[in-house]
This record gives C-alpha cells, sequence and structure tokens, in this order.
C-alpha cells in the first residue's frame, strides 16, 4: 500500500514538472524546456504503468524503453541547444 502511495507521489511531481517546463517553453519557445517537459511528462505516464503490472520489479523491457525514450529526448535537446541554433 505504501509503494502505491510513493508511486502516486512520484507521478503527481513528474506531471507537475513537466507543467512547470511546458510554462517556460510557451514563453520562450526554447527546445531545451519543451524537451524537459517531454521527458518528464512520459516519465509520469511510465510511472503510471507501474501501477498496472502484476510484478513492477520484474524488470519489464517496455518500461526501461520508455525510460531510455525520455533520457534520449534530454540528451537531444540538450545536443541542440549546444550545437545548433539558438
Amino acid at each position: 500500500m505504501i509503494d502505491g502511495f510513493l508511486l502516486g507521489i512520484i507521478v503527481t511531481f513528474s506531471f507537475v514538472t513537466a507543467g512547470f517546463f511546458a510554462r517556460f517553453w510557451f514563453a520562450s519557445r526554447d527546445l531545451l524546456f519543451l524537451g524537459f517537459s517531454l521527458a518528464f511528462l512520459l516519465e509520469g505516464l511510465n510511472r503510471t504503468a507501474f501501477l498496472f503490472l502484476d510484478k513492477p520489479n520484474a524488470g519489464d523491457e517496455a518500461i526501461y524503453a520508455i525510460r531510455l525514450l525520455s533520457y534520449l529526448i534530454i540528451l537531444a535537446a540538450i545536443a541542440h541547444k549546444s550545437w545548433g541554433r539558438h
């Protein structure tokens, strides 16, 4: 029961953080903020999926693939900010 509660806190803060970065993206149109917003949104959805798995600690490949995708989005946003047009 406590696992579900803590997972709910993580999901809530992931969505709040995604909204926080989305607000900065709307104001500045900087793709770095959009990348972070999308990554935290994916992480929130990924953690929500934990609630529907029978054994969330078993290491389902789809969970790690989504997590990898969110990290790649962050890396692409940082690379675009560093080497792309500003």
